[in-house]
């Protein structure tokens, strides 16, 4: 069985990483994937890294690490990094590429004399960030909210728990309009990619919108909505799970400007 080799981002690892392994699906994508690496590669400077599992030379795997202090992902703390995703390719997982990402964001917290590593797992049967994997890796939990749950590992006793975020959204209607509320952040590719949507949905309809946008890259502004993605139409939420479709944004908007109009009018 070959083993796994577990490096910090290079070169050749940004669009494998970038894309979040879609790589060549889409235009769309790719996009995206160039507007994610402009915003993480600036902040390699101030502790952000990437690391990359390989097996035989090529890619399996990846895991993000941040400072709490900027991560548009939460939760919210300070002198800990954080770990917002770890990614295994479908039909690599059991060779132990996750287990050897752990360890080297672990070897990261070590490195940048954090006192500790935090992650925000979710309770469901699902693929994405199990709390089941991060409980058998060793972490304890802190913090949960719903299925949402927030684990850490401790390297100083004196480490403070960190806070899950409180998303909080407030509609403030505007006369004659409908309102869209976008709450969004360029580190997720599913919320750049809805993003984009959203705007060009939006200028389709001209006057008749008012676009809002929350940055959640922006940390006052996480620190004040504590909504690192949503999206509203006239304070109802939209959700599909994944990137919003644009053909669903405006039939939610056609709605709001004309409730009693069918199902694909204008």
């Amino acid at each position: 069985m070959s083993s796994v080799q577990v490096r910090d981002m290079t070169k050749d690892d940004e669009y494998f990483v970038g894309c979040c392994s879609h790589e060549h699906e889409s235009a769309e994508i790719d996009a995206a994937c160039q507007r994610r690496l402009g915003w993480m590669i600036p902040l390699m400077d101030e502790g952000f890294r990437a690391k990359v599992a390989l097996v035989d030379g090529r890619h399996v795997g990846f895991i993000y690490v941040m400072p709490i202090e900027f991560s548009p992902w939460g939760p919210l703390g300070s002198d800990a990094l954080v770990i917002p995703c770890l990614f295994v390719l479908p039909g690599r997982t059991g060779q132990g590429a996750g287990n050897a990402l752990l360890d080297a964001a672990w070897h990261e917290t070590e490195l940048q004399n954090r006192k500790a590593l935090i992650v925000v797992g979710y309770d469901h049967d699902f693929w994405f960030m199990p709390s089941s994997y991060f409980e058998r890796r060793g972490f304890t939990q802190v913090a949960r909210r719903g299925r949402l749950v927030a684990f850490w590992r401790i390297r100083d006793e004196s480490a403070e728990p960190p806070t899950l975020l409180e998303p909080a959204h407030e509609y403030t209607p505007v006369p004659g309009k409908v309102v869209v509320d976008l709450y969004w952040n360029e580190f997720c590719l599913t919320s750049s990619v809805e993003a984009e949507r959203v705007r060009e949905v939006v200028e389709e309809f001209g006057d008749a919108v008012v676009l809002n946008e929350y940055p959640a890259d922006d940390r006052r502004g996480l620190l004040e909505h504590q909504n690192p993605r949503g999206l509203f139409v006239n304070g109802d939420e939209l959700w599909w799970g994944y990137e919003a479709p644009k053909e669903g944004v405006r039939e939610a908007i056609r709605k709001a400007l004309d409730p009693g109009a069918s199902r694909g009018g204008t």
